[in-house]
């Protein structure tokens, strides 16, 4: 099936541009800059800790346990360590982590070779480069699928997506598996075009889409998502069309399910072990009520509207909050006015039909899957708008050729796809700045409110019962170190963590056991689990002081006025020499 030549509709602002491959340029230099600015201004969470130390070739064995330690350790946990293979990345990925082995194999690669000073900006660079990739990835795509106009269409609104810029700007493997998939459905288009023109099956391109899918399952787990969501769609529509259907089709289909699936025999026990394992049971709602099941349906929406728009709302005051909200919802609605007349003049070029079925159909499944573990697994992967990387591609394709049907006596500078552009890129600036997806937990803004006095010295010390504690308190640490002169740290500041797998009142024994050089007075904060209120903290903790030879002095400390809640608690105590009232 042809497409018609004059069917291409480059508006007037591209025109003036030049050339494709110069506008495609001018995009993909907007989408690097984007994803470099900043790039290490944020601190870092939680997951990209957990990343940091495995691609470091580190462990949680090379973590100080149930010690005071001075903030200057840490650089020995994140620094490189040389000589390791993949193999060697994979064990460990398998036993202390619930993910495929390729991102950090490709992660840890990449920092053995930089070597870099700034890891933290060198390990997010990666990431940002697979996110430009999957700029240009999405152009193909959409230049497959439906023209020329319609892939730098799709790939500027990728540019300045928001939520592509944040997940580029992570130090975690959402964009590599973003550009795989993209791909690969670039290559199902390819494969469904095959079929409509009765042309003989192309090997390499049935072969690629073979490779970039099993690839893709090594990479993040749901990747399987997407491959049975392409399965369904390119199926759905050979059974639609079975009459025309030749069988060689058929055939060439099944061998290229069956070659994915023997490729991943090999991992699929590590798989089904990782999916028993706890790691994933955050999302389940700890008490699930009516309430709880109507939240995916708008936190859907809300992870839609993420992807065009976001404008800062978290932590800011109501005056705010109010008329930036509105605002968006108002430029939401606009905006799905827009897209109801793109999609009509779309749909009316019937040569655009089959791929934006594929597409859209894959899409759909997708979202069918998603709500399936909702509602089925009772796991919310709705409550994170990063999940929705997997289906963020096709969603972006059909966008773009939405906005490149014709539009009558529309000025450039108020076309629909002009004022989107600007409304991303304005929210991307948000989100390299820190204003929009803030770091969970605020690491720093916690170490600034651990640091309120910062000429006093300071303990700090983390209750753990699990490795993604031990995270989140290398993430504190990380940002306190940020707060200290490097002069000075080393004699202000000691951190540590105490298990508290045993109960509580094991871990305030223990703490009170744990040698540390701080001389009192001293502010010493202590980071418990999430469910920990104030009056659940103890109003005295005991804690040593500097020994001598033969002695071994103590301080009591008080609980203080001062607690805080970033998900997780955090309370102030105020210690002093016990010979000291």
């Amino acid at each position: 099936m042809s497409r018609p030549q004059n069917s291409i509709f480059i508006p007037p602002l591209f025109t003036r541009l030049g050339q494709s491959g110069m506008v495609l340029a001018i995009v993909l230099l907007l989408g690097f800059g984007l994803r470099l600015w900043h790039l290490d201004l944020k601190p870092l969470w939680l997951d990209e800790v957990l990343t940091a130390i495995f691609t470091m070739g580190r462990g949680y064995q090379d973590v100080p346990l149930n010690q005071f330690f001075p903030l200057t350790a840490l650089d020995q946990v994140f620094t490189v360590q040389p000589g390791l293979s993949c193999a060697d990345i994979t064990q460990r990925i398998t036993t202390e982590s619930v993910h495929p082995p390729v991102f950090f194999c490709l992660l840890y690669r990449w920092m053995s070779w930089l070597n870099p000073q700034n890891w933290v900006w060198a390990m997010r660079f990666l990431p940002a480069l697979f996110g430009v990739g999957a700029i240009a990835a999405m152009y193909w795509l959409n230049r497959v699928a439906f023209s020329t106009a319609a892939g730098l269409r799709a790939a500027a609104l990728m540019a300045v997506s928001p939520f592509t810029v944040y997940l580029s700007q992570e130090a975690r493997h959402y964009t590599l598996p973003m550009l795989l998939i993209t791909l690969t459905l670039a290559f199902l288009v390819q494969m469904q075009q095959d079929v409509i023109l009765q042309k003989r099956l192309r090997p390499l391109v049935w072969t690629s889409w073979v490779l970039l899918n099993s690839l893709a399952l090594y990479t993040h787990y749901f990747c399987l998502l997407s491959l049975i969501a392409q399965i369904a769609a390119l199926t759905g529509w050979l059974l639609w069309n079975h009459r025309s259907i030749a069988r060689r089709y058929w055939i060439g289909w099944g061998l290229a399910i069956s070659a994915i699936g023997l490729s991943y025999l090999p991992w699929l026990p590590t798989m089904i072990s990782h999916f028993s394992r706890p790691e994933t049971d955050w999302l389940i709602p700890y008490k699930p009520d009516w309430l709880d099941r109507l939240e995916p349906l708008y936190q859907t929406l809300v992870g839609w509207t993420l992807m065009v728009i976001a404008l800062p709302v978290e932590g800011q005051p109501n005056w705010i909050v109010i008329p930036v909200t509105l605002l968006i919802i108002g430029f939401m609605l606009w905006f799905v006015w827009q897209l109801r007349t793109g999609w009509q003049k779309h749909w009316q070029n019937i040569s655009n039909r089959p791929g934006t079925l594929l597409i859209a159909g894959f899409t759909a499944c997708i979202l069918l899957q998603f709500f399936a573990i909702v509602y089925l697994l009772n796991k919310d992967l709705t409550v994170v708008p990063r999940y929705n990387f997997i289906y963020y591609p096709s969603v972006c394709a059909l966008l773009g050729a939405c906005f490149t049907s014709p539009r009558a006596h529309t000025h450039p500078l108020i076309h629909p796809f002009t004022l989107t552009l600007i409304a991303g890129l304005l929210s991307s600036i948000f989100v390299v700045n820190g204003l929009v997806f803030q770091k969970s937990y605020h690491p720093d803004q916690v170490a600034q409110n651990m640091a309120f006095e910062p000429e006093k010295p300071l303990a700090v010390v983390v209750n753990y019962r699990s490795p993604q504690e031990v995270a989140l308190g290398l993430s504190f640490a990380l940002a306190l170190r940020q707060q200290y002169p490097p002069e000075t740290i080393d004699q202000l500041v000691r951190f540590a963590f105490v298990d508290r797998s045993e109960g509580y009142s094991e871990a305030w024994k223990k703490l009170s056991q744990i040698e540390q050089s701080l001389i009192p007075p001293l502010n010493l904060w202590v980071v418990a689990s999430p469910g920990m209120r104030t009056k659940d903290y103890p109003q005295q903790l005991t804690l040593n002081a500097p020994s001598t030879p033969g002695t071994r002095p103590k301080m009591r400390c008080l609980v203080g006025d001062r607690l805080y809640r970033q998900g997780f608690p955090y309370q102030l105590y105020r210690c002093r020499s016990l010979d000291r009232k």
